[in-house]
C-alpha cells in the first residue's frame, strides 16, 4: 500500500516553485476537460490565458478584476500569518460596498470631488467593523474565527438584498433591485480615458508594498509571523496574541471593505444584489498560490483575473457554463495541494500486515 512519508529536507526550490507547476497541472486538466466536453482545447486555452492580454482594453479589464483579488488577498495574508483563519472576507467585502454606498448616495449634483475621500474611507471603516465583530467573539468567548467569519458573509448578502429591494432601491428603476447610479462625482478617478481601470490599482501597488515593509520589516509585523508560526515562542517574548488578533482582523477587514467601496464607486457605479462575486473567497486561492508573500499574491490575482474572464468569454464564445471559472479555481487550489504535499512528503510503498 501507498503511504506518505514525510521528507527528512523538503526542497527550499520546489516550495517556492510549486505554484507554477501547479499552473501547469491545471492546464492539462484544463485541456481534458475542454476535450471531454467536446470543445476545442487549443480554443479554451487561448480564451483563459490570450485573450485576457491581447490589447490595451482587454489588459484594463483583466487590472480592473486583479485589483479587489489583491486588495483582500493582502488582508487575508496577515491573517494567515498570523494563524487567524478569516474566511468571512466575502462579507467585510460586502459592507465596505454598503458602507460606502451609503455615502456615495449621500451626493448630489453640486457635490464637489472631494466625496470620493469619505466614500473610501467610509468602505474601510465598514469592513473593519465587520471583521470586528469577528474579533469580538473571539477574543472574549473563543469562538472559532473560521465559522463566525464565514457565517457573518451570509448574513452581509442579506444585509445588502434588504437595502436594494428595500429602502435603497431606485424608484425610477424600473423595479430593479438597485440603488439609483452614483452622481459623477462619486466616481473614483480612472486612469486612463476610455478605459475602466482606475486608481484602485495604484492603492492596491501601494497596499503590496506597504505589506511587505509591514511584515518583514517592522516588529509589529514580526509578533504577528511569529505568534502565528510558534504561539508558546510569541507569549515567552512577550508579544500578545490578543493584540495580533485584532490587528490582523482589524486591517484584512479595512483591506477588503477598500475593495468593495472601489468596485461600487468604480466600475460599478451603484449598489446592486451581483456585488457579492465570490472576490472573497477566491482571494483565498490568491493568498496561498501566492505564498502569502505581496510579490507573489501580485501575479497570482493577475491569474485569477485571467479565470474570472476566460468563463465569462467562454460562456458567450462556447457555449460553456459560467461556472468554468469556479472550476479553474478549483482544479489550481486542488494542483497546488497536491504538489505542496508532494513537496513535504514523498509516496512509499508499505507492506500490508499478511503475506506478499
Amino acid at each position: 500500500m501507498l503511504k506518505l512519508e514525510a521528507r527528512p529536507q523538503p526542497s527550499q526550490l520546489w516550495s517556492y516553485a510549486s505554484p507554477l507547476l501547479a499552473l501547469v497541472c491545471t492546464v492539462v486538466m484544463g485541456v481534458i476537460l475542454f476535450a471531454a466536453l467536446g470543445k476545442d482545447p487549443v480554443r479554451g486555452l487561448s480564451i483563459f490565458f490570450w485573450e485576457p492580454i491581447k490589447s490595451g482594453y482587454a489588459l484594463g479589464e483583466l487590472v480592473v478584476k486583479a485589483t479587489p483579488l489583491l486588495l483582500i488577498a493582502l488582508g487575508l495574508a496577515v491573517c494567515f500569518r498570523s494563524n487567524v483563519w478569516n474566511i468571512g472576507a466575502e462579507g467585510q467585502y460586502i459592507l465596505g460596498a454598503i458602507a460606502a454606498s451609503g455615502v456615495a448616495l449621500m451626493a448630489d449634483k453640486t457635490t464637489g470631488g472631494w466625496i470620493v475621500v469619505p466614500i473610501v474611507l467610509a468602505g474601510v471603516l465598514g469592513g473593519m467593523a465587520w471583521a470586528g465583530l469577528t474579533a469580538l467573539l473571539r477574543d472574549r468567548f473563543n469562538a472559532n474565527e473560521i465559522l463566525v467569519s464565514l457565517m457573518l458573509s451570509y448574513i452581509a448578502v442579506q444585509v445588502l438584498l434588504y437595502l436594494v429591494f428595500g429602502p435603497w432601491k431606485d424608484p425610477h428603476g424600473y423595479n430593479f433591485p438597485q440603488s439609483q447610479t452614483f452622481e459623477l462625482a462619486t466616481r473614483i478617478p480612472r486612469l486612463f480615458t476610455g478605459s475602466r481601470m482606475s486608481i484602485g490599482v495604484l492603492f492596491a501597488l501601494v497596499g503590496a508594498a506597504g505589506m511587505w515593509v509591514f511584515l518583514f520589516r517592522t516588529r509589529a509585523g514580526f509578533s504577528l509571523q511569529v505568534g502565528g508560526l510558534a504561539p508558546a515562542a510569541s507569549r515567552y517574548a512577550g508579544f500578545s496574541s490578543r493584540r495580533a488578533l485584532w490587528t490582523a482582523l482589524l486591517v484584512s477587514g479595512g483591506l477588503a471593505g477598500l475593495a468593495g467601496a472601489l468596485e461600487v464607486a468604480g466600475p460599478i457605479g451603484q449598489l446592486t444584489p451581483y456585488v457579492p462575486a465570490g472576490y472573497g473567497f477566491a482571494a483565498i486561492i490568491v493568498a496561498f498560490v501566492g505564498r502569502l508573500h505581496p510579490v507573489g499574491m501580485v501575479f497570482s490575482a493577475v491569474l485569477m483575473s485571467m479565470f474570472y474572464i476566460g468563463g465569462e468569454l467562454a460562456q458567450s464564445r462556447l457555449g460553456l457554463p459560467k461556472s468554468l471559472t469556479g472550476v479553474f479555481q478549483g482544479l489550481l487550489l486542488f494542483a497546488l495541494l497536491a504538489c505542496d504535499t508532494l513537496v513535504n512528503y514523498r509516496l512509499k510503498f508499505a507492506r500490508t500486515g499478511g503475506k506478499q
